[in-house]
């Protein structure tokens, strides 16, 4: 239980590191975010509002990196889940949406990863625009 908690603080700690040290970006074309290419197993360009999605297929050969974005104003809350390794979810984290330019953020998960993942997004208004991919790159 302690190397569990130890584990979990650590992922704690790289995610948190990930939200605060990432820069706004734009994406090509006005996106939130841009195509992915073929490392994508997920890419929502843009949606409004509280939404979600899942999938599955996940290479346990290949890292895993989710990235999310928003613009609008206000923010939106992201829950990622790992089907297969619930230890390994990070925490429930939040995105600040500037006005124009889109803010993104990518959390590294590491490898080892299998099976199937979902994430859940609030948005603090129904007029907030965000994005997410999920990729391995090769």
């Amino acid at each position: 239980m302690k190397k569990h908690a130890a584990t979990l603080a650590a992922l704690t700690t790289a995610v948190t590191l990930a939200i605060t040290a990432a820069p706004a970006q734009a994406a090509p074309g006005g996106e939130i975010i841009g195509y992915p290419g073929p490392d994508g197993l997920i890419w929502i360009a843009e949606q409004t509002g509280s939404s979600g999605f899942v999938s599955g297929g996940l290479s346990p050969r290949l890292d895993t990196f989710i990235t999310f974005g928003c613009a609008g104003g206000g923010s939106i809350e992201v829950a990622f889940h790992l089907d297969n390794h619930p230890d390994r979810d990070p925490a429930p984290f939040t995105v600040d949406c500037p006005d124009s330019t889109p803010t993104r953020v990518t959390v590294p998960l590491g490898t080892a990863l299998h099976g199937g993942f979902g994430a859940r997004v609030t948005a603090s208004s129904p007029s907030i625009r965000w994005g997410a991919t999920v990729v391995q790159p090769e």
